[in-house]
């Protein structure tokens, strides 16, 4: 396995980028267009995008990244990995690339936004306004949210953005220092 950049002029991995997004994805793009315009998106100016390759050259994951706060902040979006390679280290291999291009850049942190759609943690489903701070210092995880797997790789919850995606459906932001000062 391998981690390289993505490229405009490589197409079988933008198509398979797309397809990934489509597949881990359901609430997020409605047509494989859509999906394919977010792949070269990320192939932008100020951006990050990278993707991990197996032995055979297929796409196994993609992370990507936006340059915000004047360089200070990344923003990690997306992180995906095929559904066959999740659990074996390619996500956190990805995640530690990035944290060093980031740093390489001048960054300090990364932020990112993890959504509850399907009531996955004790934060999905309820108004959190109410007791905002006290939800989000209480947030468990009830069907393999992504979350915990970013509290492993170093990330903290920073914040919560309440029905961010209708009611109920809130947004956890996550955040890490990648470089010392």
């Amino acid at each position: 396995m391998k981690i390289i950049s993505l490229s405009f002029d490589m197409d079988q991995y933008i198509e398979q980028a797309a397809e990934l997004l489509m597949e881990s994805f359901e609430h997020s793009w409605n047509t494989i267009e859509e999906a394919t315009l977010e792949v070269k998106e990320s192939l932008g100016d100020d951006r990050i995008s990278r993707i991990s390759v197996n032995d055979q050259g297929d796409l196994i994951g993609w992370i990507g990244g936006v340059r915000s706060y004047d360089g200070n902040v990344w923003e990690m979006h997306p992180l995906v990995v095929s559904k066959d390679w999740r659990g074996k280290g390619i996500g956190r291999l990805l995640v530690e690339d990035f944290e060093s291009i980031v740093a390489e850049k001048g960054g300090i942190t990364v932020l990112l936004g993890t959504d509850d759609e399907d009531n996955k943690t004790t934060i999905g489903g309820i108004d959190l306004y109410p007791d905002l701070y006290e939800n989000m210092q209480n947030v468990r995880n009830l069907k393999n949210h992504p979350y915990e797997f970013y509290q492993k790789v170093g990330y903290k919850i920073v914040g919560l953005i309440p029905d961010a995606n209708g009611f109920g459906r809130p947004d956890i932001l996550m955040a890490k220092r990648v470089k010392e000062i």
